[in-house]
């Protein structure tokens, strides 16, 4: 009998042989296509941080002095300053629209296929696209939203030119285009928690507001915390509506040129690849340490 079960275990043991190799195999492009194209091109870069790389390949070891500039540059600090003031009027207003869509998605209305595709076409479109339909729809002369605000008599201004509101055009496409990837994932989120949750509640005589803020809210602070550092890194990552949207000759760019968009700089304009990559690893520094802090501060809010 203990022979039979040892023969029988063999053949099971050689199948699993086989079919964990067979996984590996299955996975080997995508390991070595990541180990190549980011961990490999993320410690090529790092390197190349801690030199004067140029136009042709030509480098000399420099050590730390490209660091010491960006410490030492005005520049850096305008576009790290613009930046985290987008992050922090984009974020938390891309956040709130998109948890106050879901709940209202999550309700039973007529027509609620047609609603959610709508709010979520902008999270498929091109940046590239939108941008452009919406550096037209900002205008100062001739653009759709100053010729809204004129038939109420008032005198739109010019909001991809003006520094004064060239940020906030930012923000206002930035929601856009954020809120239905956010609204969808919040949507899930919501459609997870039990109905017998709020039907419990409604007995004990809850009302919407306070099931809303002592069930929905609780039970959906996982979904928001992944939302939120989604938006957060994409956030710190904007360049493609600054650099379509505004453009290089437009008077506003000073105020609303970001990080981002100061490494393309030196990188594909000036061929400053050495110290572009050093202000792409304060880029990469910041995002960590932004996510850091939230991963530690989720223990407070989040409920699994």
């Amino acid at each position: 009998m203990v022979d039979t079960v040892v023969t029988n275990k063999k053949p099971r043991k050689k199948r699993l042989k086989s079919e964990h190799m067979w996984a590996y195999l299955l996975i080997l492009p995508t390991v070595l296509g990541l180990a190549i194209f980011y961990v490999g091109a993320f410690f090529q870069n790092v390197f190349y941080s801690f030199t004067n790389l140029g136009s042709f390949g030509n480098w000399n070891f420099i050590g730390f002095d490209n660091y010491v500039r960006i410490f030492s540059d005005p520049e850096v600090a305008k576009t790290l300053s613009n930046t985290f003031k987008y992050v922090v009027l984009s974020v938390p207003l891309t956040i709130f629209i998109s948890i106050v869509l879901a709940v209202l998605l999550n309700s039973k209305i007529k027509g609620i296929g047609i609603y959610r595709t709508l709010y979520f076409l902008p999270a498929v479109t091109m940046p590239a696209a939108i941008a452009m339909v919406w550096k037209w729809l900002f205008n100062g002369s001739h653009g759709l939203i100053n010729i809204l605000l004129g038939s109420f008599g008032i005198d739109g201004p010019s909001w991809i030119a003006d520094p004064r509101f060239a940020m906030i055009a930012l923000v206002i496409v930035s929601v856009w285009m954020g809120v239905g990837f956010n609204m969808i994932i919040l949507l899930a989120g919501l459609q997870g928690i039990p109905k017998s949750y709020y039907e419990a509640a409604s007995i004990d005589g809850a009302t919407p507001v306070h099931q809303f803020f002592k069930i929905t809210l609780p039970l959906l602070s996982p979904s928001i915390f992944f939302v939120m550092i989604m938006s957060l890194i994409k956030a710190f990552q904007v360049f493609d509506l600054i650099f379509l949207m505004i453009g290089t000759s437009s008077l506003a760019i000073d105020e609303t040129k970001s990080i981002v968009y100061l490494f393309y700089k030196y990188a594909f304009e000036w061929h400053d690849k050495g110290y572009a990559a050093a202000i792409s690893i304060v880029i990469f520094v910041i995002i960590m340490l932004v996510t850091v802090v939230q991963l530690k501060l989720q223990k407070k809010w989040v409920n699994y």
